[in-house]
């Protein structure tokens, strides 16, 4: 009996990933019956090569939290984009010789979040705020400086701003009106609010957001974060990260059959 091609998605905890169901359904629209895809927690980025060893078949992966930037170096190659970003949510497996395998990495978050974010933005979205300073908002912010949005990041640690050489980086209690009121799109690149902790937000003054900003929650489980709630109620546009997931998915399915 033939064995499965195999593909999955590796990271810390996946208890809310719908990237399992994503691919069954994907799998079974298109009558790939040959193609089978696995949620592989590993508690330490150092348990991917023992994975890649037990699970010859294995084709590809996707990466998810935290692992998009320890990831790098146990890599042989990177594409171009994810050397720009320094992130990797996909990598590709490619057999080069009998058990050695050669180890791609590529960011497709990129195509997913930009291809998703573009029907949304409007004129007065030329500012952004990125909450968070992980792979996700590496992403993140080489979209917006390609389609010329200005943005800054928002991070817990004031230390970050040392550590990231940049000024253009927030800690969220310096966040005040005037400072919502400058940033018309606001990004959630954080885990926060992400199933099961479903009723948390990141810590942000959310009377100041008005109809004119656009909220974009990169958490796709729930569908509608605290974050998204709190911006809804106050005449915000708000958009979750459900399509950018079906996007990159599809990219990072592209690039492990090419």
């Amino acid at each position: 009996m033939e064995q499965k091609r195999l593909f999955g998605l590796i990271g810390k905890t996946l208890i809310h990933s719908f990237s399992k169901e994503y691919f069954a359904e994907k799998f079974k629209r298109g009558n790939i019956s040959n193609s089978e895809f696995n949620l592989y927690p590993i508690e330490n980025i150092n348990r991917l090569s023992s994975l890649v060893l037990d699970n010859p078949t294995l084709l590809g992966l996707s990466v998810t939290i935290p692992y998009k930037e320890s990831i790098i170096p146990l890599l042989d190659e990177l594409d171009e984009t994810a050397i720009k970003v320094g992130a990797v949510n996909c990598i590709k497996i490619d057999n080069i010789t009998s058990g050695k395998k050669k180890l791609t990495g590529y960011n497709t978050d990129i195509f997913g979040f930009k291809q998703s974010l573009k029907p949304f933005l409007e004129s007065q979205h030329e500012r952004a705020l990125i909450l968070g300073t992980g792979g996700a908002s590496k992403a993140v912010a080489y979209v917006l400086k390609e389609i010329g949005i200005d943005c800054f990041f928002v991070s817990r640690n004031k230390e970050n701003k040392q550590s990231l050489k940049s000024t253009k980086l927030f800690d969220y209690s310096e966040l005040n009106e005037n400072t919502i009121r400058a940033f018309k799109l606001i990004v959630n690149a954080t885990p926060v609010g992400m199933y099961p902790n479903i009723f948390d937000a990141p810590p942000l003054p959310y009377e100041f957001v008005s109809s004119s900003h656009l909220l974009y929650d990169l958490v796709y489980n729930p569908i509608e974060s605290e974050f998204l709630k709190r911006g809804k109620m106050n005449g915000s546009s708000i958009v979750n990260g459900l399509s950018m997931l079906h996007l990159q998915a599809d990219e990072a399915w592209r690039i492990w059959n090419n």
